[in-house]
């Protein structure tokens, strides 16, 4: 199931139209509809704010279906320092995982990277956080390589090297 689907199931399991939806993002019913059609996504902010307000988690949105883990070997003990830059998010992490391919206009995002701790202290497993946008599946992949590296090598921490910074639908690597 697409982003766009999830959208519109959460969406109408919270009995919200796509004006109301619009309304609680700051954003036009245009907006909430092309998302839901997989012609764009919202910006990080919005999402965050989706997730809050109608209780569902990122990773939920995104859907695990299709999504590929890098782990390695199983190694649940070691952990890394993960930092976003571009997100302003640092976590410690076992593993990371990136989302399906997402369709949209040229210049969208095409994968996501979320990382998780790996301990299974809830019902649902463990919890997913979002890192940061990739262009596309060789920056997401090399990135995750590298931070599989950096946790074979038991490193205190990574910043992440590949990403871009998704504002208004312009990008920028973060050598810009």
């Amino acid at each position: 199931m697409s982003f766009g689907a999830r959208l519109q199931q959460v969406r109408k399991k919270n009995n919200l139209s796509q004006e109301g939806l619009a309304e609680m993002l700051g954003v036009s019913r245009q907006a909430v509809s092309k998302w839901e059609l997989g012609e764009g996504y919202p910006e990080v902010d919005k999402l965050l704010i989706l997730s809050e307000k109608l209780g569902v988690s990122l990773d939920s949105l995104f859907g695990e279906e299709g999504a590929t883990e890098h782990t390695g070997e199983d190694r649940p003990s070691a952990t890394i320092r993960i930092i976003s830059p571009h997100e302003g998010v640092i976590i410690n992490a076992s593993k990371v995982v990136r989302s399906q391919q997402f369709r949209g206009g040229k210049s969208s995002p095409k994968f996501a990277l979320f990382a998780t701790d790996g301990n299974d202290r809830s019902l649902w497993g463990p919890q997913n956080t979002f890192l940061a946008w990739y262009r596309n599946l060789e920056d997401v992949t090399r990135e995750m390589t590298e931070i599989q590296a950096a946790l074979d090598a038991d490193a205190a921490s990574y910043t992440l090297q590949h990403s871009v910074k998704c504002k208004q639908n312009l990008f920028r690597t973060i050598e810009d």
